[in-house]
């Protein structure tokens, strides 16, 4: 049980299900993007984070390519939605983790009463190879290109590489960018880790160096409001979100004046002064 079927989650699934049972000759799914690109615009071979770290670890993953096929995909799902909600809700059970640790129990009698006999007993689960790491391969990895500066662009985060015998020849070629499940980080180049440090572009204001500031407080508080209204920044998007620029904070465009006569000039809109009160509802409070 997850709050959304990300990534991540099919990553950290797939490797308890490993660890408990071993690599498996394939995967069968259905045609959801994590397991395959259905952009048409696909970038490079077009394989998912999750189907490279698939190809990694020498597991197929087969799609469903027609109606029956997803059927059989989906028919354990339809009765686990109906019975495991169900079985749930007369448990008392209302968080995903009291659902985790409920579930071990629930498809052990699930299994008792629906499961089939294989029509082949053999069991083809691979056990891992000595140069499996699980780790290293259940994540997303981006490559980037490492700046004269030794540094790298990701995710709105700068990273800053530590000069090193390994990182100082790296200037201008490409490094592995590795974003793990659990929010740690690692830049990987061939097989070494480079050690590095983060300057993180979206910064929260310090509340407690507000309070304690008392002549910044009211402008502060304003630059508060104001980062409140604007959108949400938001980290993977390919397109940058911009906004225009802000005027004088003591003018403001007319809209409504007349046009002068003559031409035209090109540039920002005229301004107009404001009036007393406008100035006084915006100037701050002297400390």
């Amino acid at each position: 049980m997850v709050e959304s079927e990300s990534t991540f989650a099919y990553m950290d699934a797939t490797r308890e299900y490993i660890d408990r049972h071993g690599k498996p000759v394939a995967f069968y799914s259905d045609k959801h993007s994590v397991f395959r690109n259905n952009t048409a615009s696909a970038k490079g071979d077009g394989m998912t984070h999750f189907g490279r770290a698939l190809e990694a670890l020498n597991i197929e993953i087969i799609c469903a390519n027609s109606p029956q096929a997803k059927g059989r995909v989906e028919r354990a799902n339809a009765t686990l939605q109906d019975r495991l909600v169900k079985a749930m809700r007369l448990e008392g059970i209302a968080t995903i983790a009291e659902a985790n640790a409920y579930l071990p129990r629930y498809m052990e009698r699930h299994n008792k009463q629906f499961a089939k006999v294989a029509f082949d007993l053999r069991d083809l689960h691979h056990p891992l190879a000595p140069h499996d790491y699980l780790k290293a391969q259940m994540v997303w990895r981006e490559q980037r290109t490492v700046t004269s500066a030794s540094t790298l662009h990701y995710n709105k985060m700068l990273f800053i590489l530590e000069p090193t015998e390994i990182s100082r020849p790296l200037a201008g070629k490409r490094v592995d960018v590795c974003d793990y499940p659990d929010g740690n980080f690692e830049i990987r180049h061939g097989d070494h880790v480079l050690a590095y440090r983060v300057f993180d572009k979206i910064r929260q204001v310090n509340q407690a160096a507000i309070v304690e500031n008392k002549h910044l407080d009211a402008a502060l508080m304003m630059a508060k409001l104001m980062q409140e209204q604007l959108p949400p920044r938001k980290r993977n998007n390919n397109e940058p979100r911009r906004r225009s620029q802000g005027l004088h904070m003591f003018a403001v465009p007319d809209h409504g004046a007349a046009p002068s006569p003559g031409k035209r000039k090109r540039g920002r809109p005229p301004l107009r002064q404001l009036t007393v009160e406008e100035k006084a509802q915006r100037a701050l409070p002297s400390p």
